[in-house]
């Protein structure tokens, strides 16, 4: 049963990833209407209100499913989506205004640069990984070099900044791994995009001064990003990293990248984006280093033992 648990978390994970990575292609085009604080905050927005909805309208049903498998904790909820939304909030700015000076190839890589920090972080909170997992982890980090680094590494202004945003997204990872358990997962997501949204939307009125004719022009792109990729996917995360070590849900979330090149592609293969999208052979290899890497991660721990895992949960 816990096998079969840990399958469906993982799942959940990959389906998580492979909506961002579809929403790459309506953020590209958003960003061509507004600001980078205007798109996160009203796109959190979005997000918040569509998860605000749901626990409203499924309010009775879930309160009995809680009755049953026994109460969540509120105040771990409460805090949880507060300190997953200031880093949230964190992340995604940086990343926004870092794209704004790097190119797409390096903001890619170094973002994805998680995938090597959360295992190092881990180890300072008592949490061990295996030889397998940090096989996979460096694995996964040559894939994605391979996959988005198609120019001379150097540091600079938006590289900086969105080096900073793996770090804070690794904060986030750690964050949703911390508060998860005992948590009410739905309500911290809608928590956290409602911090987010507020800060972000706050911040757009101050320095970009949006307008309604750039929300509207743009409203399809908000409505995928809010709904799907912050409103689903985000909560997938939460729901999913309830069953899964968090190295190796890095592991899985990195695969956004992967999809996003191949959204990408098909996207400029059917007229919707301008720029050539085609992947190249370094881009495929790349692909199947990153799938075989979390494939890699996967199946040795589909085969421990029981007692291993109750050894490495409290280790």
């Amino acid at each position: 049963m816990k096998h079969r648990t840990r399958v469906l978390c993982s799942f959940y994970l990959l389906l998580a990833a492979f909506i961002w990575g579809m929403a790459f292609v309506s953020q590209s085009k958003g960003m061509d209407y507004m600001g980078p604080l205007t798109f996160n905050g009203v796109r959190s927005l979005i997000g918040s209100l569509v998860l605000a909805l749901y626990i409203f309208l499924s309010g009775r049903a879930a309160g009995a499913k809680r009755e049953k498998r026994g109460k969540t904790d509120r105040g771990r909820t409460f805090w949880g989506g507060i300190w997953c939304g200031l880093a949230l909030t964190a992340a995604s700015t940086l990343q926004q205004y870092g794209l704004q000076y790097t190119t797409v190839g390096k903001a890619g890589f170094i973002t994805t640069l998680y995938i090597i920090f959360v295992p190092i972080a881990g180890i300072f909170f008592g949490r061990r990984a295996s030889k397998i997992v940090w096989a996979g982890t460096v694995a996964a980090a040559a894939g994605m070099y391979l996959l988005c680094m198609t120019e001379r590494l150097s540091l600079g202004r938006g590289d900086i900044l969105v080096f900073c945003c793996a770090i804070v997204f690794t904060a986030h990872i750690l964050l949703v791994d911390f508060f998860s358990p005992g948590a009410d997962g739905v309500m911290i997501s809608c928590i956290q995009f409602a911090v987010c949204g507020v800060l972000c939307t706050g911040g757009a009125l101050l320095w970009e001064h949006p307008t309604w004719s750039q929300l509207w022009e743009g409203a399809g792109s908000l409505a995928y990003a809010g709904i799907l990729s912050c409103g689903v996917a985000y909560t997938l995360q939460i729901i999913g990293q309830k069953g899964v070590n968090p190295t190796v849900a890095a592991l899985l979330l990195s695969l956004e990248s992967v999809f996003a090149t191949v959204s990408g592609w098909i996207a400029y293969r059917i007229g919707f984006l301008k720029t050539d999208q085609t992947m190249t052979g370094r881009q495929i290899l790349g692909c199947i280093l990153v799938f075989g890497a979390v494939i890699l991660v996967q199946l040795p721990q589909g085969r421990r033992s029981e007692s291993g895992k109750e050894q490495e949960r409290r280790a």
